[in-house]
């Protein structure tokens, strides 16, 4: 469930007129952009986008970067976009950065439904006059490479059947692929990008019961290479993604410094999904509420507004 409180009756007008109330003269007022965006579901942003457009002939999006700065500034950002524009921002972040972070490619590619993959394609396309593939290829290399270029350019089958006797062959495959290390890794990459996240669970919960131990913990034990770290990834997102982001938040405010970007990116992509079950999974994990512990590692407008989008206020 999602933890966004949005109201059922706004006036995009209305929103608009006070956005450019809080971004005009000496310094955006935070906390009045906050109270409206921090309380609009997707299509009412994209509506309060184009009242903004229409009155002031003007782009909200662009005037908020000039206004806003720092976390804010880039979570704002993030939230205003629309769902398939902001997660092919995301994908393209992550291949520029000098760090190459494929976890986030892994995310779009594996948590997403194969609808919802093919329309962020499709954004990225318009957004940098590229395809996603190209530049996954372009930005990896080796196995990496064909897992990731698989993974993005795949349309997975979207249904719940499951075929049992499919899941034991494919469990037996992967146990020898991950037991022959390298020389079996296309075996790896054959399963992991083709198969309904519906069988590859079914697979993944064989290989267990068959051997005892899951099939991350194995994946982990054989290599700790890019391609087995990435390959680890996907399973983690296909079979429980509630656990894996909350893995991912953990891991963000559990560092030196708090990474935010992971977290601003689970916080804004979950809101209007199901960041209230992630919570719930954070809570069980760690005894503490997913708010305090964001509360206690951020601070400012940014602070604000990611507690407005877990669905309390500061």
């Amino acid at each position: 469930m999602a933890t966004l409180i949005s109201p059922s009756n706004h006036s995009p007008v209305e929103d608009a007129e006070a956005l450019r109330k809080a971004v005009k003269g000496w310094g955006a007022d935070g906390k009045a952009i906050i109270s409206i965006l921090g309380h609009r579901n997707g299509t009412q942003r994209i509506q309060i986008r184009e009242a903004y457009h229409n009155l002031f002939q003007e782009d909200l999006i662009k005037r908020l970067e000039s206004e806003l700065s720092g976390d804010f500034e880039r979570a704002m950002y993030r939230w205003i976009l629309e769902p398939a524009e902001r997660e092919a921002l995301l994908a393209n972040i992550a291949l520029r950065n000098g760090d190459k972070n494929y976890q986030v490619i892994v995310e779009i590619s594996c948590v997403l439904s194969p609808d919802e993959l093919f329309v962020v394609r499709r954004a990225y396309h318009n957004r940098y006059k590229r395809c996603l593939e190209e530049d996954v290829a372009a930005n990896t290399s080796g196995y990496l490479r064909q897992l990731l270029v698989g993974l993005v350019s795949t349309f997975r089958y979207g249904g719940s059947e499951i075929n049992a006797k499919l899941a034991q062959t494919e469990a037996d495959a992967l146990h020898e692929a991950i037991k022959n290390k390298n020389r079996s890794n296309e075996e790896i990459i054959r399963i992991l990008t083709t198969r309904s996240k519906t069988q590859l669970v079914a697979t993944f919960n064989r290989y267990k019961d068959d051997h005892g131990i899951a099939i991350t913990k194995k994946l982990s034990d054989e290599g700790s290479d890019e391609f087995h770290k990435a390959a680890n990834l996907v399973i983690s997102c296909i079979n429980d993604h509630k656990k894996y982001y909350e893995k991912v938040l953990r891991s963000a405010m559990e560092s030196a410094g708090t990474d935010e970007d992971a977290l601003t990116r689970v916080i804004v992509t979950r809101a209007e999904k199901d960041l209230k079950e992630i919570k719930e999974v954070y809570y069980k994990r760690n005894s503490v509420h997913l708010e305090h512990a964001v509360a206690k590692e951020t601070s400012g407008d940014y602070k604000k507004f990611l507690l407005t989008l877990m669905g309390k206020e500061d």
